[in-house]
């Protein structure tokens, strides 16, 4: 082991190395940063516990425990085996220098593949255990026929095997956060656990199976978690991954585009249904009272008010009191008259001062028209949403071919604009954050290495361990079928860090041994040649392959569990585990084969430029090929 004062400040470094590399998980904000800070601070915490009890109490635990004769490390079976298996590698790598090194370009290079058909997405679909359908039909539905199908729906739905309940509701509940008109549905189906599903049967099949069973016209399906849609209509409106929201100054034209954009949508591949709001199809009974025929009757428009909110709107008249029980007695016409116009007009009467009474219709003009069912405004301007609910294709790329796809056959007016919004619109939040400050956050890693080595070769292949450990990450999370997403990129970023510390911690053996053998070099009189340059690397490389190992391997064991994980959150872990798992084993390749290779590469280099320039007096760095 290298002695404590010399490599202690380099082992420290690398330690903060793997702090600053969080400092992107602390810049996320919003959900994705309420979610991955713990796990940045707790491994910051840990990480910094870790290393003062290293330099504090490990020490005083040795001196205790570690007592008597001390096997030396060539006894161990498991150290023999792997320097019998690697010396040859380090062998062969120091004959192929040049090759080794293209070898590895190559290898980044092919990471392309695997990176270019990844998806994106926000963040993977968690399983919450229960099922949210939201199912929208058009305007014009009656309370009665919104009752009938939505006992339709759930009938459908409970005769699943997987389904343990069914509870929906057509329209809003009593509440003023709810306002949901009587033409959107809201679903909850709780699961059984999955040990009691039919064989083969996953999530994702079911909600495909359940959507085919509740195919009805002029309904539009949308399937989400009720967690995680509570969320999402809070924070942007939209309840579905995808949502388009068209911005201007009337409602016919925002109907029009909406329709338009719903019908180009509806043909985008990945598309399970897109749904336009129709703002003027709301249907109102309208009462327009006639102010000069209310004077000449002697009426008063108050009264006349007052009268038509008794009659169809009910109002209390008096209480009875049942024992320990009270109930208010309210008065209005019944259903028939409320429903026709014509009857309206001609069964509300008004009380005249002489004692005769006149009809509703001879006052006021009573009729069905047509208007906006809500009014909804963002940013000062009226908006229309269009809800778009996708499957079998990620998020990043559905939207580009959707915006594709609107930009070509949508004709926006003058002063009428959409943008996109949904989950689409918390990933590029995420991702304008990210291209911000990793690059700050690879640019301050630089000058730590480069404060640590003091030299711009050393430091260059720490950093090249970066994009090696990427490689490993991009090909696992590709035979996995993941795509790239906030959890992903946590996985890559706590990766980058680690792969840093193990190039470092390589370099640090390489340089120990390294400076032993010129140090015998020296004292033996003779210049440093190209086969003590080879043996010291085989010393630092092999000779240390067993601490390298142990730590790869320490760090495979606890990423393996949450892997083979399952339950609720497990869909997260994973995304977090894979890039980890994949990158430790391409930036393991890269620590001991690929940077004794370079090492060798930039000495021998460093040494020929030295020896093609006038040797300065007491100069002794040289390299003597044999």
């Amino acid at each position: 082991m290298p002695p404590l004062n010399k490599s202690a400040p380099r082992f420290f470094f690398s330690l903060l190395v793997v702090t600053v590399s969080l400092l992107p998980i602390f810049a996320l904000e919003a959900q994705e940063g309420r979610l991955f800070k713990p796990l940045a601070f707790t491994k910051t915490f840990a990480m910094a516990a870790a290393a003062v009890l290293s330099v504090t109490l490990v020490p005083a635990l040795m001196v205790l425990f570690v007592r008597g004769r001390i096997a030396p490390e060539s006894r161990n079976p498991i150290n023999r085996a792997l320097v019998w298996i690697y010396r040859p590698v380090i062998r062969l790598v120091l004959r192929a220098k040049w090759l080794t090194v293209l070898l590895a370009v190559v290898t980044l290079a092919g990471a392309a593949i695997p990176a270019l058909r990844l998806g994106s997405e926000f963040m993977p679909n968690l399983n919450e255990g229960t099922l949210f359908y939201i199912p929208t039909t058009l305007p014009g539905l009656s309370v009665t026929k919104a009752a009938e199908l939505l006992q339709t729906q759930n009938r459908i739905i409970k005769s699943f095997p997987e389904v343990a309940s069914v509870w929906g509701k057509a329209g809003r509940a009593q509440t003023a956060t709810d306002p949901a008109p009587i033409v959107m549905f809201e679903t909850i189906i709780n699961l059984k656990p999955e040990d009691r599903w039919r064989s083969g049967m996953t999530f994702d099949k079911l909600v495909t199976e359940m959507d085919a069973s509740l195919q009805f016209p002029g309904v539009s399906n949308a399937w989400t978690m009720p967690i995680k849609a509570r969320i999402d209509m809070f924070s942007t409106g939209i309840r579905t991954p995808v949502g388009v929201k068209i911005f201007g100054k009337d409602f016919k034209e925002l109907e029009r585009i909406a329709r338009e954009i719903e019908a180009i949508l509806r043909a985008v591949p990945g598309t399970a249904s897109a749904y336009a709001e129709r703002v003027n199809s709301g249907y109102f009974l309208e009462i327009a009272p006639d102010r000069d025929r209310i004077a000449r009757y002697g009426l008063s428009v108050e009264s006349v008010q007052r009268t038509v909110a008794l009659a169809m709107g009910a109002e209390t008249v008096m209480a009875t009191v049942e024992g320990r029980e009270r109930y208010t007695v309210v008065m209005r016409y019944p259903r028939d008259v409320r429903g026709d116009p014509e009857a309206i007009a001609s069964e509300v009467l008004f009380p005249l001062p002489s004692g005769a009474a006149v009809p509703l219709g001879d006052i006021a003009r009573v009729e069905h028209t047509q208007g906006p069912t809500a009014i909804r405004t963002e940013d000062g301007q009226l908006a229309v949403y269009v809800f778009v609910d996708i499957r079998d294709r990620d998020l990043g790329g559905y939207v580009r071919k959707a915006q594709l796809a609107v930009a070509t056959h949508v004709t926006f007016t003058s002063g009428y604009y959409a943008t996109w919004s949904g989950q689409f619109e918390y990933l590029e939040r995420a991702r304008k954050r990210m291209i911000i400050i990793v690059p700050a956050t690879l640019l301050i890693t630089f000058l730590l290495l480069y404060l640590n080595f003091r030299r711009l070769s050393d430091t260059l292949i720490v950093m090249l361990s970066l994009p090696f450990s990427l490689v490993g990450g991009l090909w696992f999370m590709d035979w996995m079928g993941f795509n790239m997403s906030v959890a992903a990129a946590v996985g890559f970023i706590a990766l980058a860090g680690v792969a840093a510390e193990t190039g470092v911690v390589m370099l640090i053996y390489l340089h120990q041994a390294l400076g032993e053998t010129r140090t015998r070099c020296e004292a033996e009189g003779r210049v440093l040649s190209s086969a003590d340059l080879h043996h010291a690397i085989m010393v630092g490389a092999v000779n240390r392959v067993r601490p390298k190992i142990m730590t790869v391997t320490a760090i495979m064991a606890g990423l393996l569990p949450i892997l083979w994980s399952v339950g609720v959150g497990s869909e997260v872990m994973q995304r977090i585990a894979v890039p980890m798992i994949g990158g430790m084993v391409s930036s393991t390749i890269l620590t001991l084969i690929v940077i004794p290779a370079l090492f060798a590469l930039v000495h021998e280099l460093g040494a020929a430029s030295s020896n093609s320039r006038p040797k300065r007096k007491g100069s002794t760095f040289a390299i003597k090929r044999q």
